[in-house]
């Protein structure tokens, strides 16, 4: 009964006009980002941060989500007619997706990534819905001991899952936890790390140190590239599948539902995870896995399944424990702080009005999600003739407006030309951002968790081990570490790289 009560608070908030309003112009703007390679909604979502302090908490959230989960939509996009993913979660879709469209069938690939988009989203939502109630009854039984357990467990997981090198994401990680401790120390309060520099004595922005990482990075790599712009050029018609089509991507959606939605809830999981992870499975279960590759029609709808269940997954550890598990939900845990709200499951309690109103804008985004990717595909095509050369110089210039517009300091804006240059090495050795701003996010919680921790128990480090729910996640943590150390000593060639590589 009080779950039903929470749905329709949700529907009440979610379909004020001004919410509706703001969840339009997030699925629409994030559809924008994902058709457009080289522009990611992490720094899209920073970009428009400094836009939501002048509007209410929830319609600022319900914004950003939307960007966030409006992303998934459009990255089929270019993947399908360009061959060039638009966000990370659909490199995958490339390799059937593309071939679809040499055979002219650009229309029926572009449609199944929409409908498999619609139903794995909302499904995603459903599951959301059902489990936040008992969810937050679990993780009121938190202490701090529990959160630095649940948090060191994130960061292995993360670590554990990257595509690229372990040891260049652990680097990453160490690095993120560095760039946290700037500040001053929760402990002594003393100023640490700043190195005499006043303007970081409450540490380096998260906002200007994302733009740097994912936005200016993205715009320096893409110059550098100069990635040209092959669309294929070919009629777009008949975008609803055949019924075989429905009949060959009926399982593959299902299961990249599922598969899709618990990846989101694990740390360092995400869309991007999913969908490889989706597209490894199907091609592993198929009877006929020497066709993947050459344009069949469940490459493309169990993968974009995949990504789009897995961003609602995400919410859960994002407003129930307070932890984001991407980059992306790192900079929405920012929005939330920045707007006075404390993600976790007293945010139920609290705030019932900004999780429900999101959840339930969920639905109604996923519904105008499929009205903008259908019938308007022919304008999505035309945005992706936009030359870089005017394309990128108005991203960096944005970047530099939203850097200095969050505290109008100019400090702001030479920390993200400064991490827009380590973005960019980074990227041109392969290492990925991911860990490295999670660790930024976590690195801060984690501290004061301990120290509460230990302040808990005299000094006593079994308090860690005390409660189950911390002895598990510290077990796992473990078993995780060693796990990698004995795949580390057993492979026969360690400089050799994975077969596909998601880059941050």
């Amino acid at each position: 009964m009080e779950t039903y009560n929470y749905i329709l608070l949700g529907l009440q908030v979610g379909f004020v006009p001004i919410n509706l309003f703001f969840c339009f112009v997030g699925v629409f703007v994030g559809t924008l980002v994902g058709v457009l390679p080289g522009v990611g909604p992490a720094a899209t979502m920073a970009l428009l941060l400094p836009v939501t302090f002048h509007i209410a908490p929830v319609s600022a959230i319900i914004m950003l989500a939307g960007i966030y989960y409006g992303a998934m939509y459009g990255g089929s996009t270019t993947s399908i007619l360009v061959n060039i993913p638009g966000e990370a979660a659909s490199v995958i879709t490339c390799l059937d997706g593309y071939k679809m469209a040499r055979k002219g069938r650009a229309g029926p690939a572009l449609g199944m990534a929409a409908f498999a988009s619609f139903i794995a989203g909302t499904a995603g939502v459903v599951i959301l819905m059902l489990i936040a109630n008992p969810m937050a009854v679990f993780v009121l039984k938190f202490g701090p001991p529990e959160y630095f357990a649940v948090m060191v467990l994130g960061m292995t997981l993360l670590i554990y899952l990257v595509q690229g090198s372990r040891i260049k994401a652990l680097v990453m990680a160490c690095f993120g936890l560095i760039l946290g401790f700037i500040g001053i120390d929760v402990l002594t309060g003393q100023n640490r790390l700043n190195f005499g520099w006043m303007e970081l004595a409450d540490g380096v922005g998260l906002v200007p140190l994302i733009m740097g990482i994912f936005g200016i990075s993205e715009v320096l790599t893409n110059m550098e590239e100069a990635t040209k712009q092959e669309l294929y050029e070919t009629k777009i018609s008949g975008l609803f599948p055949s019924l075989k089509d429905w009949s060959d991507s009926k399982w593959p959606i299902v299961r990249g539902t599922l598969l899709g939605f618990f990846l989101g809830v694990v740390p360092g999981g995400g869309p991007a995870i999913a969908s490889f992870a989706s597209y490894a499975m199907e091609k592993k279960i198929s009877k006929h896995p020497d066709r993947f590759g050459t344009g069949i029609i469940e490459g493309v709808a169990g993968p974009e399944a995949a990504n789009n269940s897995a961003t609602a997954g995400g919410f859960i550890p994002l407003f129930l424990i307070g932890i984001p598990t991407n980059g992306i939900l790192a900079m929405l845990f920012s929005a939330m702080l920045i707007h006075g709200l404390q993600p976790g499951p007293l945010l139920l309690k609290q705030n019932p009005e900004i999780f429900w109103g999101t959840v339930m804008s969920m639905y109604l985004g996923n519904i105008m999600l499929l009205i903008l990717n259908l019938p308007m595909i022919g304008i999505w095509v035309k945005i992706l003739k936009i030359p870089y050369g005017i394309l990128f110089p108005i991203i960096l210039f944005f970047c530099l407006i939203g850097a200095y517009s969050i505290n109008n300091n100019v400090m702001d804006v030479i920390v993200m030309l400064v991490f827009g240059v380590i973005g960019y090495l980074m990227r041109k050795f392969e290492y990925e951002g991911a860990p490295l701003i999670l660790a930024f996010i976590l690195g801060p919680m984690m501290e004061q968790s301990f120290i509460q921790a230990l302040n808990m128990s005299g000094g006593n480090y079994t308090v860690f081990f005390a409660s189950r729910i911390s002895a598990v996640a510290m077990i796992l943590s473990l078993g995780f570490i060693l796990s990698a150390l004995v795949m580390g000593f057993r492979r026969k060639d360690p400089t050799k790289e994975p077969l596909l590589r998601v880059k941050s």
